[in-house]
């Protein structure tokens, strides 16, 4: 008999898992404070986990599944809490992953992010882009966001997210949360159905392709506040992969566009602490001004870098001067700071550590 999903998923809540791997010929694995850890236990088979597969889903996800070869949906189990599961085939073997998701929204000081986020969240409209690596934390950053402006503003919210992770209640704002495939066909229909429902600020779990780049940028131009993900590793990348993905022809106006909506870009990486215990996030920020708005319509994105250089004043921030804060800080090792920085050589010569 395989071992039930439930205590699974109760075994990662007990060692603080943030995600668990189902894959054939291996015990269940966990991934704690960012290191993956075997459970001592037996080997799932293949035929386990197409019993667990066959288990959780309902006809209609099946068909998704069978269709896609893949399929991401939440689930929430009493006295255990909402878990994003990840259904993929290697092999002709379905195999799972599992995040693992908080029923609490953590404080802007315990995510370790900038108050010049707070400051952003106060624009009535244009477009706030959190971006990072898949695991970096943008999931928990857009809901922080999404819960700050709930407490404080008097609006309506909409989100739409692939799978819904943080539930969130109404306080100050109505908040409607829509899921892909449970509510909605894809984040562009989701998108342009929500733009007739009356919001004040948009969420979107992922800008994924170019028409839902172009409907969010048209709805940030539009009055709206929208908050939105990317996978992009840098705020020169960002820009660059937003206006890359349209044909050449419509790029100077897609330009345009973003260098008049844009308000802020936070990238973000997660780092393992010195003591293994939890994870340090590291940030590369830059709020939109006006000789940021310049160099974007110009299409000069590479110039970005050295407004991130010397704007700090203005709350810009490059990813390497925040992994220079951690490490200064005792937070986060040498060799973890070297690994993730953009510039390494420049921080062996700050510490004096050049290598011979």
């Amino acid at each position: 008999m395989p071992v039930p999903l439930e205590n699974i998923l109760y075994s990662a809540r007990r060692f603080n898992a943030s995600d668990i791997h189902l894959i054939a010929g291996l015990p269940p694995t966990w991934r704690v404070n960012g290191e993956i850890v075997i459970a001592d236990a037996e080997p799932l088979s293949e035929d386990d986990l197409r019993n667990l597969m066959n288990e959780q889903l309902n006809e209609e996800q099946k068909t998704v599944l069978h269709k896609e070869m893949a399929l991401c949906y939440s689930k929430n189990i009493e006295d255990l809490g909402r878990f994003r599961i990840t259904i993929y085939f290697r092999n002709g073997s379905p195999e799972m992953a599992i995040r693992t998701c908080s029923d609490q929204i953590l404080t802007r000081a315990e995510l370790g992010l900038p108050v010049t986020i707070d400051q952003l969240l106060e624009k009535p409209s244009g477009l706030i882009l959190v971006t990072g690596p898949t695991g970096s934390g943008k999931t928990t950053t857009l809901n922080y966001m999404i819960d700050s402006i709930n407490s404080s503003r008097k609006c309506k919210i909409i989100t739409i997210e692939d799978p819904i992770e943080y539930v969130h209640y109404h306080k100050k704002a109505l908040v409607v949360q829509q899921e892909l495939y449970t509510d909605v066909t894809s984040f562009n229909t989701g998108l342009i159905h929500i733009l007739r429902q009356d919001p004040d600020v948009i969420g979107i779990g992922e800008m994924r392709n170019l028409d839902t780049i172009a409907t969010a940028l048209t709805a940030a131009e539009t009055g709206h506040l929208v908050i939105a993900t990317l996978h992009t590793s840098s705020v020169t990348q960002t820009v660059e992969r937003i206006v890359d993905v349209f044909p050449p022809e419509q790029q100077p106006q897609v330009s345009l566009q973003l260098a008049n909506s844009l308000q802020g870009i936070i990238t973000q990486q997660l780092l393992p602490t010195i003591d293994k215990k939890s994870r340090a996030l590291a940030y590369e920020m830059i709020v939109i001004d006006n000789a940021a708005r310049h160099i974007i319509r110009e299409n000069e994105s590479y110039k970005l870098y050295s407004l991130l250089e010397t704007g700090a004043k203005k709350g810009a921030v490059t990813m390497d001067s925040s992994l220079c804060a951690l490490y200064e800080k005792g937070l986060i090792s040498y060799d973890a700071m070297l690994s993730k920085a953009a510039h390494a050589d420049s921080i062996r010569h700050k510490y004096n550590r050049l290598e011979v």
